[in-house]
């Protein structure tokens, strides 16, 4: 613990700065999840200091930031109208969240292991172009949406290209001034020649985007009034002044829901949702770690799972470790997890302390920020290194990219995931055995050598592979180099050995446990 610690303190240097950039991402992120969830405002900023405070503690990962994820609006907006209460709702995110202790408890982390490199890449470069398409309207001051909408379609009629095309016939100049001067900053702060001297390593480029954008904003309002922002393209949070006001916002759950069957199909749907999103998240982030650690991924269900308690217990959305915090997180140099707890500090500290403040931001200078973040998750070099890989890799890459685009990421995913593993059960089939035929005038000798471990997924192969042997011929299987043989290719291995004689084939089964072949007539 004590190595730990001095790991902690030694980054902090790098640490503090990243977890004020991620803040600065998580703010706007925290305000629309629950303006497009249909819940109160205030319950994302809940949910994003609990996963600051409480999980980042509690997680396996040094770098993933926990809070409301983008993934569970149409779940948390459709578990709102299911039970007919936000207070009913609260108390199905307690329950989602024991589940998911249960989960970490009896190990179903291993869960994620699962997923193909090729789909969490494609996840990853998804996701960053969603942010790009999406800040693009708030880059041009003409979207008052806020930045929880991560689906193709809106709830506003219009979809992610539709949006883009309306944004240019409406762009305010004031926001477009400001959103371009803050991306020539970002890129700027990011040049390798200026991160040679100290003040660019210390300070993070969003914190100075995020002051200038205020001040060119006030400048606007007092010298150009035809280019001050309008309120609704300003950061808008609930200004609290006092413990009484506090208490006000702060909604509880309502226990008396638990005699309704709809709350457990509710809990049920976040716990594995939350949980799948989570595993997908860390898997990626592990990949964005310069340092390659490895999550624990029943810790980090654990985790999750206190998260979602608390924050159901005090008025927050569900949460689920988040890939677009994460991966800021990471590019802004963020080495353990105290930048995510600085990240909730912040995010706690803004709620008493930086409302007025905080609600002078243009979400254009924050859409540039998010524009940069999502460049550095679909680089064209990540393209081109999944291309070098072959099309085994780069189709389940580019597919789960474009599902995604066009649906949502749970559902884009799933469509990636099934698209990598027909190239795993194709690659499978190929390589369960080696064959070899040696031909005589007699009767020809075939020898099938199963390789190391063979799994049900080979057991197709194999049996067609035994359909097609020719009549007359002499077959030796060895099993001696295998480690494994599957239950169902020993049955296929016996039952094959038990009919051959109808097609005058002899069998020499060596070095496979015979088993009996289940009479199904």
């Amino acid at each position: 613990m004590k190595e730990k610690t001095n790991d902690y303190v030694a980054n902090l240097g790098k640490d503090i700065p990243a977890g004020l950039v991620v803040f600065l991402v998580a703010l706007p992120l925290c305000l629309g999840i629950a303006l497009a969830s249909g819940a109160p405002l205030f319950s994302g900023l809940i949910t994003g200091i609990v996963g600051g405070l409480v999980v980042a503690w509690l997680s396996g990962s040094q770098l993933s930031v926990s809070g409301p994820a983008a993934g569970l609006t149409v779940i948390v907006l459709n578990g709102i109208e299911t039970l007919g209460a936000f207070e009913g709702f609260l108390l199905a995110v307690v329950l989602a969240g024991a589940l998911q202790l249960v989960l970490g408890f009896v190990k179903a982390g291993v869960i994620g292991l699962y997923f193909p490199s090729s789909v969490i890449r494609g996840m990853l470069a998804a996701i960053g172009l969603i942010l790009i398409l999406k800040q693009i309207p708030h880059f041009l001051g003409a979207d008052e949406d806020f930045f929880g909408e991560m689906e193709f379609f809106q709830p506003d009629g219009r979809n992610t290209f539709s949006e883009i095309g309306y944004a240019f016939s409406s762009i305010q100049p004031g926001s477009l001034i400001i959103g371009i001067v803050s991306l020539v900053i970002l890129v700027l702060w990011d040049n390798d020649r200026l991160k040679r001297y100290t003040f660019f390593k210390l300070v993070p480029g969003a914190l100075v985007v995020v002051l200038l954008a205020v001040v060119l904003n006030l400048l606007f309002s007092s010298a150009f009034t035809s280019l001050a922002i309008a309120e609704s393209h300003l950061v808008s949070i609930p200004i609290i002044g006092s413990s009484e006001e506090l208490a006000g916002v702060l909604q509880l759950p309502d226990f008396s829901f638990l005699t309704n069957p709809d709350l457990y199909i509710v809990a049920f749907t976040i716990a594995i949702v939350a949980s799948l999103e989570t595993l997908l998240s860390v898997e990626a982030v592990d990949k964005l770690d310069p340092h390659k650690r490895r999550t624990d991924t029943n810790r980090e269900l654990k985790a999750q799972g206190v998260g979602n308690m608390v924050a159901g217990m005090l008025g927050g959305l569900p949460m689920t470790a988040v890939i677009v915090r994460s991966s800021a997180n990471v590019a802004s140099g963020g080495q353990t997890r105290v930048s995510a707890f600085v990240h909730g500090v912040f995010l706690a500290l803004s709620v008493f302390f930086l409302a007025e403040f905080l609600n002078m931001v243009p979400l254009s200078a924050l859409a540039a920020v998010l524009l940069m973040v999502g460049f550095k998750l679909t680089k064209p070099s990540l393209y081109k290194g999944q291309l070098k890989l072959g099309h085994e890799q780069f189709v389940p890459f580019i597919v789960t990219i474009l599902a995604i685009l066009f649906t949502d990421l749970l559902i884009g995913i799933c469509i990636g995931l099934a698209v990598g593993v027909f190239y795993i059960l194709k690659a499978n089939y190929k390589s369960p055995y080696f064959f070899h035929r040696e031909e005589s005038a007699n009767r020809d000798t075939i020898h099938i050598k199963l390789s190391e471990h063979v799994s049900f997924l080979n057991k197709a192969s194999i049996i067609l592979t035994l359909d097609q042997l020719p009549h007359n011929s002499h077959v030796i299987i060895d099993g001696a180099n295998s480690a494994y043989i599957d239950y169902d290719v020993l049955e296929a291995i016996m039952e094959f050995k038990k009919t051959a004689h109808e097609r005058n084939i002899h069998v020499e089964v060596l070095n496979v446990n015979e088993v009996s072949v289940m009479d199904m007539h």
